[in-house]
């Protein structure tokens, strides 16, 4: 798998994308132990599966539509928002039109690499 341990700057184009569900592709931009930064690419109608864990996460909405359940609360996010998820709080995602989310944790996903 495509990793980049603690790279200073990050050439997106040399990434290549790791596909890890139907219409679900991601790349890990760079990371250490404390922090991850990966890049998710979404089909619409792609799934992330609603699952938790023990990261804090972070998300940006780089391009598309996204309804995303976090708790007992679901959203419908666009280009430009951004989200919240605290540690082992149950979430998923669900996209309604195609587009990309950055997502940010700590400490760094080790089921990743």
């Amino acid at each position: 798998m495509p990793t980049q341990l603690a790279a200073l700057f990050v050439d997106d184009q040399n990434l290549p994308w790791e596909s890890v569900g139907e219409g679900v592709k991601r790349k890990i931009m760079s990371y250490d132990a404390n922090v991850m930064m990966v890049k998710v690419a979404f089909e619409t109608g792609g799934v992330g599966a609603p699952h938790s864990h023990m990261h804090t996460q972070m998300s940006y909405v780089a391009s598309g539509v996204f309804s995303i359940m976090i708790g007992d609360e679901t959203q419908t996010i666009r280009k430009g928002d951004a989200f919240y998820i605290p540690p082992n709080v149950w979430h998923g995602a669900v996209c309604l039109e195609a587009g990309e989310l950055v997502d940010v944790f700590t400490p760094m996903r080790e089921d990743f690499v």
